[in-house]
């Protein structure tokens, strides 16, 4: 319990701020997907997913590479389950129908999660360079689903514009729009390796100088734009999915 409160009294205010919006948005989801259709299930459980992937921040087992490296990889499975979800809801509003029901959604979810770190116990420990690809790799797969999802929710709204829930898919939208911006910041600055918890290991591997020192003013107001970005996704969540719960009751 001491090394959590210390590690939390260490967090940037920013990252502690983003973490507890998204426990929140995540708890959110959660008890949405409890008390709702079948069809909302895999959005909701996908953004609970979110959190989990975000609690990296808080977790007093950091050290462990193995559990950095299962943050990640589930944020990516989690951006997949939201889209699955979103990609099921499109079908039945244009065929009414939806096979499956819950459990398997949570059971599929688990298994899911069990896999990853299956994955990761029977292979090697990850250098701290392999972590950061992981991280590169969910965030491209993150930019990439938020398009898909964006376009998915814009069809979503053209089918069913005159319901009366139609409202609460342009507050998801709304969500995707944050998202992007907070995702795609953070891999504009890894692409070009200016994310700056890498400086170090990036220059020591190649025995290059970084050129981060002359592109500062992006640099910075890409990190801007994570801080704020990412806090606005997590309030956006939660919001989106309390103003969906009063539409559908």
């Amino acid at each position: 319990m001491d090394k959590f409160l210390e590690l939390l009294s260490q967090m940037n205010p920013f990252e502690l701020v983003k973490v507890i919006s998204w426990g929140v948005a995540g708890a959110i989801s959660f008890y949405f997907s409890v008390g709702n259709a079948r069809v909302w299930t895999s959005i909701s459980i996908g953004f609970f997913l979110i959190f989990l992937s975000q609690a990296y921040g808080i977790n007093p087992w950091t050290h462990y590479q193995k559990l950095t490296a299962y943050h990640y990889i589930v944020g990516a499975a989690a951006i997949m389950t939201i889209t699955h979800g979103f990609l099921e809801y499109y079908v039945f509003c244009r065929t009414f129908e939806m096979p499956g029901n819950k459990l398997i959604v949570y059971l599929t979810a688990l298994g899911i999660l069990a896999a990853s770190g299956a994955l990761l116990i029977v292979n090697p420990t990850p250098s701290p360079n392999t972590i950061r690809n992981i991280k590169m790799v969910e965030n491209a797969i993150w930019v990439f689903l938020c398009i898909v999802n964006i376009e998915l929710i814009r069809k979503i709204y053209s089918t069913i514009r005159d319901s009366d829930i139609s409202k609460g898919f342009i507050a998801f939208g709304i969500v995707f729009v944050c998202i992007f911006l907070w995702r795609g910041a953070d891999l504009y600055l890894q692409i070009y390796q200016w994310d700056q918890d890498w400086q170090d290991i990036i220059t020591l591997m190649t025995e290059e100088s970084s050129d981060i020192e002359e592109y500062m003013g992006r640099v910075e107001f890409s990190r801007e734009v994570i801080r704020y970005a990412g806090v606005l996704s997590g309030v956006s969540v939660g919001g989106a999915f309390t103003y969906m719960y009063k539409l559908l009751k």
